[in-house]
């Protein structure tokens, strides 16, 4: 039993397990051969959009005004900030739009990851497990697991374990 908020849009082949809450205004497509899954006791904020042949984990908390395109995957207990914008294709151009033979480009989102604030995670990116991007980042290249990852273009300041930063991700070392 998932809950969806009022002018919430999900189309067919979109499959949201128990627990979940979609807010309002958001639109979720899917199509048979890619569906859109979003696992247990997931929230999605307001103003987003899901397009085909993304998977959402469980315990996941995907905040307001999202953009996540075709191809991209967040495992569990993943926490995606405001304004966060997901990419899948590397050179985008209209020809290639309307000829519907662009390049998708898949992206991960490992478990126990958190994504600051209006941060914009490029096409066939793999964002590592426990890893923390800044706010504001631009993420062109995979993240390692564990790493802290800041500025445009995003680059590793450190890890979760440094002892400059266990202190604010303690909780984190411990799941």
């Amino acid at each position: 039993n998932a809950k969806i908020g009022a002018f919430t849009k999900i189309g067919p082949y979109v499959y949201i397990d128990d627990g979940s809450v979609i807010w309002h205004y958001c639109n979720i497509y899917g199509r048979e051969d890619a569906p859109v899954r979003i696992g247990n006791n997931t929230q999605i904020g307001s103003y987003t959009q899901i397009k085909p042949d993304v998977q959402i984990g469980s315990n996941c908390r995907l905040q307001d005004h999202l953009s996540i395109p075709d191809g991209v995957t967040i495992e569990d207990f993943v926490f995606v900030a405001p304004g966060v914008v997901f990419t899948n294709d590397k050179y985008p151009h209209i020809i290639t739009t309307l000829n519907g033979n662009w390049n998708l480009e898949r992206t991960l989102v490992r478990s126990y990851s958190s994504i600051g604030a209006r941060a914009v995670v490029g096409p066939g990116v793999k964002i590592g497990y426990k890893s923390i991007i800044g706010m504001g980042a631009v993420v062109t290249k995979d993240v390692p697991d564990e790493a802290i990852v800041v500025g445009n273009p995003a680059k590793v300041i450190g890890t979760i374990r440094d002892e400059r930063f266990r202190n604010k991700f303690d909780v984190l070392l411990g799941s």
